[in-house]
């Protein structure tokens, strides 16, 4: 979960991004009182040229400009929607800004708590048996695997670079890249302070301490009071379903969203097994950790759903010596 702090102070100058935006927006504004003057100066020259010239000419002259305009108008309309209607979220820098600082405090605090956790005595030790377990956390029960606990860190760290990979991939994501990380960061960065804040109050032995595989050192060791619940397995949930979901919100006819959710859930529970083979976490554990992530990174996307833009349509209009746009809202 280190590695989630660091990615959230490392990556978060990409909200500024979203200021790039609104420039953007500006700038279509420029171009829509550039298009005014233009219209405005058309007219002025068609009005002097119809002193002095036929009815026939003045009305295809009137012609033309309308249809100049109304090529404008689409144009402009096209321009907006682009620039402005492309997403289906919204972020905002004050309250996204406040929920990553909330995020990194209540991390740093489940890490200090974590540190200051008690190391197991002998006599606590052989309390530890098989028999003292729920039933369904006993089947890997002194399961211990430093080979399989090395394995889970591949995967562990490379769930952190598939949401930015796959973000760059998709151009419409893309187009919208400093947003999609803004949320990506609040996934990260609220999935860990979950997990830390619970590792840190809960005392729950791993799988390792009831049985005789693991080095004595490290059965005592207070690291090994952190089984509930799994960070490796609730990151790795969190980060692929937080892929398959924006994916399916920016492209929601797209087919290849079903196999994206079915890469998700194959990947967390691979994560799942690697961390009970090691002897890390029980069944439980895994589950929980993989229905906790998978939550987040699903509804954190879900919550910034851009719904006030649903029913409103935005089009330029021109009437005469009016011109501006035309919103409309449907109840």
């Amino acid at each position: 979960m280190k590695k989630g702090i660091i990615l959230i102070l490392g990556i978060f100058y990409f909200h500024c991004l979203l200021a790039q935006q609104d420039t953007s927006i500006d700038s279509t504004k420029r171009d829509t009182a550039a298009i005014t003057q233009s219209s405005a100066l058309s007219a002025d020259l068609n009005s002097n040229d119809s002193a002095i010239s036929s009815v026939v000419t003045e009305t295809a002259t009137t012609a033309g400009l309308q249809k100049d305009q109304n090529d404008s108008s689409i144009a402009l309309t096209r321009k907006f929607q682009d620039q402005s209607v492309n997403s289906p979220y919204h972020t905002s820098f004050v309250k996204d800004g406040l929920t990553l600082a909330a995020a990194v405090g209540v991390t740093l605090l489940g890490y200090h708590l974590i540190k200051n956790k008690k190391d197991l005595t002998p006599a606590e030790l052989a309390t530890k048996t098989r028999s003292s377990l729920p039933f369904f956390d006993r089947g890997n029960a002194g399961y211990y695997s430093d080979q399989a606990n090395k394995d889970s860190y591949i995967l562990f760290d490379g769930s952190y670079a598939i949401p930015v990979v796959a973000a760059l991939l998709n151009k419409k994501e893309r187009s919208k890249f400093g947003q999609v990380m803004v949320m990506y960061l609040e996934t990260v960065g609220i999935t860990g302070a979950l997990y830390t804040i619970t590792a840190g109050l809960v005392y729950r032995s791993r799988p390792f301490v009831y049985g005789d595989k693991a080095p004595l050192e490290k059965r005592l060791d207070k690291g090994g009071q952190r089984s509930f619940y799994g960070g490796h397995v609730a990151t790795t949930a969190a980060t692929t379903f937080f892929t398959a979901k924006v994916f399916q919100d920016f492209n929601p006819n797209s087919k290849l969203t079903p196999y994206l959710y079915t890469g998700a859930g194959v990947l967390t529970v691979a994560m799942g097994y690697m961390r009970y083979k090691a002897g890390y976490h029980f069944l439980s554990d895994c589950i929980l950790s993989g229905i906790i992530g998978s939550a987040t990174g699903i509804l954190i996307p879900q919550f910034h759903k851009n719904k006030s833009l649903k029913n409103v349509s935005l089009t330029p209009l021109y009437q005469g010596a009016s011109k501006g746009f035309s919103m409309v809202y449907h109840f």
